[in-house]
């Protein structure tokens, strides 16, 4: 399995995964990487990958400064649509498009938005509850999961009310929102499972792999098989707080740690970390529920978990449950997103999961993602088998029949004892 820790007489039969890949249905249908944007500059929006989305929406966040009211991926026509608060200065509009973005107007701003959702901070920090900015509605989208009655269900509506007419909605969840305890690979400390996220190489050169803080807190060494020997320590562990990430380093110096995702009967090479976009199509792959797919819903997400609170994480309806916390959460075309964080629901009645973004995980623990060297050159994700990989914006029955068999040979791969902590 991929993600464990593999000898380097085998790092050939690694890489060998990967060309493999090439014709799986997972990475189809292929679809135009390019941008199809007009050349001469007219306002017409550009069609983008999901990724490159999200380096436009960036751009656009310090272009149009206080005009800036959120984006998000339109994955039907393949574009970034960007909301803008004109005011008295059209030209904001005018700067939107000639980026390529297709623009709306909206009525809430950034830092009216921002200043509701640190009102609901102070005002209904209420286990169980969560909230993030939804740009597609501009408006804040506020969730309570089913421990949220009574006087704590006053005090939240209360809160949202205050924040005027069409500022927040509240949507009320069925499940109850945890960690999910219990991966890609599964990892074992004691009772506890989870799963492993993504391969990386530490500040100092040595072979580590980022997974869930709140398992990072729970045990301090993690086996890749339940009941055996430790093969890797926690170096550093955040949860709760500003994240739930966790690095661990393995404890062989000369452990090759690819950087790919096992998807149960075959690979998919990972090439780089990148930021999420709201709409954009994801996959989770988890040690319990193997693989799993769905759409980012928001971003800077707050959860009150029982244990505290977490801020920064990122809302979707992809679904989870127990064992797959530290999971992988990436694009089809080899992105890393996401790291499993928890929510309520299963997959079999969904619900919501909130994931710890890889990019700022990275950045706090000071690692870069994968080991080229062991990985090969068919990690870098331009090419896999001869053929372009997809793109992170393209669904269709072929490529959901694919995912769908991956997921359930991944499931049975990473069957076994749950636990959780």
């Amino acid at each position: 399995m991929s993600h464990k820790r593999i000898p380097k007489r085998k790092a050939a039969m690694a890489v060998g995964g990967v060309v493999a890949l090439g014709a799986a249905a997972f990475l189809l249908p292929h679809a135009n990487a390019s941008q199809d944007g007009a050349s001469d500059g007219a306002a017409a929006p550009k069609t983008l990958k999901a990724g490159d989305a999200s380096d436009l929406a960036s751009r656009l966040a310090g272009l149009l400064g206080d005009a800036f009211a959120g984006s998000y991926y339109d994955g039907d026509n393949k574009q970034l649509v960007v909301n803008v608060v004109p005011g008295d200065d059209n030209n904001v509009i005018v700067q939107a498009e000639k980026a390529g973005a297709a623009v709306r107007e909206v009525d809430n701003s950034m830092t009216e938005l921002e200043a509701g959702a640190r009102t609901l901070k102070s005002e209904a920090t209420i286990p169980g509850t969560s909230w993030a900015v939804d740009p597609r509605t501009n408006k804040i989208l506020v969730t309570a999961d089913s421990t949220v009655t009574g006087d704590k269900w006053n005090r939240l509506e209360s809160t949202v009310e205050s924040l005027g007419s069409g500022m927040a909605t509240i949507k009320k969840s069925a499940g109850t929102f945890r960690t999910f305890a219990s991966g890609g690979d599964a990892i074992f400390s004691g009772g506890a499972r989870c799963s492993l996220g993504f391969n990386v190489t530490a500040g100092d050169g040595s072979p580590a792999f980022l997974t869930a803080g709140h398992c990072g807190v729970a045990a301090e060494q993690w086996s890749d098989a339940q009941g055996g020997q430790p093969i890797a320590t926690v170096d550093r562990s955040v949860f709760p707080g500003e994240g739930d990430f966790a690095l661990v380093r393995y404890d062989d110096p000369a452990t090759v740690a690819p950087s790919e995702v096992d998807l149960g009967d075959q690979t998919l090479p990972i090439s780089r970390a990148a930021e999420a976009t709201v709409g954009q199509e994801v996959f989770r792959m988890g040690s319990t529920t193997g693989l799993a797919d769905g759409q980012v819903l928001g971003l800077n997400a707050t959860v009150n978990y029982p244990e505290g609170t977490v801020t920064g994480l990122i809302q979707t309806n992809v679904c989870a449950e127990p064992g797959d916390s530290g999971g992988s959460m990436f694009t089809r075309d080899g992105l890393a997103v996401g790291l499993t964080s928890g929510g309520s629901g299963d997959c079999a009645s969904g619900g919501e999961t909130f994931f710890q973004p890889v990019t700022t995980a990275l950045a706090a623990v000071g690692a870069t993602l994968g080991d080229a060297g062991a990985a090969g050159e068919g990690a870098g994700g331009q090419e896999v088998g001869g053929e372009e990989a997809g793109t992170g914006d393209q669904s269709g029955d072929g490529a959901g029949a694919g995912a769908g068999d991956a997921a359930e040979q991944g499931a049975q791969d990473g069957s076994g004892p749950t636990g959780t902590h």
